[in-house]
């Protein structure tokens, strides 16, 4: 299995890098109602509709602009694939139930004839012809973790659904290799090359898609796709002291390249879920820890909570709310390998808020064998016992 990286945090949702965000592209935010949509929708149609715009290039501008804002809205209108676009990104949104039909990944949009024209002109137009290797999409998952499987790293195992080269025909889209034909219209160079002056350009064959074969018996498992989907386990480590907002990259684990392209990357987004008790700082484990009144004053043992078991820690005497205490290595380990943090306490005196009136009698006496003055206006004796030791 591919090594997986660990990446600072990010913001957004990456679903691909090879396609912006879908809600991005809306411009709305995850939680947007089915009515944010419809009229976030509504205002870029009308704004880039290509029948509005004036200018060759403008045209093709708004074309390739509103293609995109179709494909956003139609898969966050539909509420499957709007579940699975943010489970599993661009991909997980293309899955239909009649196994991913139609929807073609890599595949160019409108005006990628004329486009094409231009990049053959600058570049000279292109060797050899035959079917240029495209790669993979990378693909995104989400997963959740304990606070504790956060600490201490685990291994999970994560069924990404993707595109896999067909094993049936090794990625040839064709039954068999008697069932590749050279294309008879640009005679298996996948380009069509025309004359325009003293100019000579070339353009992909339509009647092949620029591949410069026709395929005469398609392979019956994936319909001539060259690739099908597929849900695959993937074993993936988790590293101790990762937290909410990292990513993992496994490398060539996204979706498999077509034409023997290689294979996109997968990222696995980390959200850390909040524990009861603990809190995380940095690489601190930190907690409150009540304390009565007399414990905080004569001190004494108290016994925490860690995330191995409880444990006793000493208390010393005089001890004011809001100190802190800390057990040393009970902390989280750095993901850089620059050791492991502490476990801290804030103590929290508790202030008794009914006594007897012995208990008050003897708080009086102590008052007086202090120096301390009893009040009659304003605060009384115990409020300011009370923000004494606040």
């Amino acid at each position: 299995m591919s090594r997986n990286s660990v990446f600072s945090p990010f913001k957004g949702s990456m679903a691909s890098v090879s396609k912006r965000d879908y809600y991005d592209i809306l411009g709305v935010d995850r939680n947007a109602s089915d009515d944010d949509l419809k009229k976030a929708y509504r205002k870029l149609a009308r704004q880039h509709h290509p029948d509005l715009q004036t200018g060759d290039h403008q045209k093709k501008t708004a074309e390739e602009k509103f293609k995109e804002i179709n494909e956003a809205y139609e898969t966050l209108s539909d509420q499957d694939k709007r579940k699975r676009y943010d489970m599993f990104g661009h991909a997980g949104a293309q899955q239909g139930a009649g196994g991913f039909d139609g929807f073609d990944f890599g595949r160019g949009g409108f005006g990628d004839v004329f486009n094409d024209i231009f990049e053959d002109f600058f570049s000279q137009t292109r060797g050899g012809g035959g079917s240029r290797a495209e790669r993979g999409n990378d693909l995104q998952y989400n997963l959740e973790i304990s606070f504790e499987e956060a600490v201490y790293g685990k291994e999970a195992k994560l069924k990404i659904p993707r595109w896999e080269v067909c094993v049936d025909c090794n990625g040839t889209g064709a039954k068999s290799a008697a069932a590749i034909k050279a294309c008879a219209s640009c005679k298996g160079a996948g380009q069509l090359r025309f004359q325009q002056g003293f100019f000579s350009v070339s353009r992909p064959c339509g009647q092949c898609e620029g591949t410069g074969r026709i395929v005469t018996d398609p392979c019956t498992t994936c319909q001539g796709r060259q690739r099908v989907y597929k849900e695959r386990t993937i074993a993936v480590h988790i590293p101790a002291g990762i937290e909410t907002g990292m990513r993992l990259r496994l490398s060539n684990e996204g979706e498999h390249g077509q034409n023997n392209g290689p294979a996109g990357d997968l990222y696995v987004a980390i959200t850390v879920k909040p524990h009861s008790i603990f809190q995380r700082k940095g690489l601190d484990i930190s907690c409150d820890v009540p304390v009565n009144l007399v414990t905080a004053v004569l001190g004494g043992k108290v016994e925490v909570p860690t995330l191995k078991g409880n444990t006793v820690i000493k208390v010393p005497p005089g001890t004011q709310h809001d100190k802190v205490l800390r057990i040393k290595g009970l902390g989280i380990p750095s993901l850089k390998g620059g050791g492991t943090g502490d476990q801290i306490y804030t103590i929290k005196v508790q202030i008794p808020t009914k006594l007897t009136a012995r208990q008050k009698e003897l708080l009086m006496e102590y008052a007086k064998e202090s120096g301390m003055t009893m009040e009659t206006n304003g605060d009384g004796f115990f409020d300011k016992m009370k923000t004494f030791f606040e």
